[in-house]
């Protein structure tokens, strides 16, 4: 599996534009192409899914993780130029989009093979989990129902090993001990802490990262 980083608050790639917000681009064997969240602006969002070679109109799937702007500003320009993916998108979050396949998401859900929502926790957000070989990726927008919940929904589908995304300001760090892998970005407050207590586990994020599963 591959996750490819299109939108986020810093950059690891030149020529890609960093900006406020979060969006990435999964690659799964055998499994959808699938979007999840689409930055705060659409034009920024095109332009680094361009240079990074990911084709808009390819895409199978959108998932929006919340309502809040940074993570569904792009969502309208994406659909001028795709009109066919899935969109699954809790029930908070309700745009108008006539003639759309819109699933509203409020309970965990099966997304495709292997790929499940943790349900729309606290009423606010969606995380997404992702069964591989080597355990359960997950990954956050902003992770305001809080990192444990977040976990522990996804925890029903597998063991975790890794957690990418927004983190706000997660400070359990704790309950990252026995993961493999930690790629906290966009709006993650205490990074160089987290990356202090876990220097293994540890990955940069920024718009071009690559992270393979």
């Amino acid at each position: 599996m591959k996750v490819t980083l299109v939108y986020d608050n810093t950059g690891s790639k030149k020529g890609l534009i960093p900006d406020y917000g979060f969006s990435c681009y999964l690659e799964i064997e055998n499994t959808p192409r699938i979007l999840f969240d689409t930055g705060a602006k659409g034009d920024t969002l095109l332009y680094n899914m361009a240079e990074l070679s990911i084709d808009p109109a390819a895409i199978d799937i959108i998932v929006v993780s919340h309502a809040h702007w940074d993570h569904t500003g792009g969502l309208n320009e994406l659909l001028q130029v795709n009109q066919t993916a899935t969109l699954y998108l809790p029930s908070s979050f309700q745009p108008s989009l006539p003639d759309r396949n819109v699933i509203e998401v409020t309970t965990p859900i099966e997304i495709a093979g292997n790929v499940f929502s943790t349900g729309e926790l606290m009423q606010v957000e969606q995380s997404i989990a992702i069964r591989t070989d080597t355990g359960l990726v997950v990954i956050s927008g902003c992770a305001h129902p809080g990192v444990g919940p977040i976990l522990e929904a996804a925890s029903s589908y597998g063991k975790v090993s890794a957690l990418i995304g927004g983190l706000h300001g997660f400070r359990e760090y704790d309950l990252l001990k026995d993961l493999d892998l930690i790629c906290a970005c966009h709006c993650t407050a205490n990074k160089s802490q987290i990356e202090a207590l876990h220097p293994d586990k540890w990955l940069d994020g920024g718009v071009g990262t690559v992270i393979e599963c």
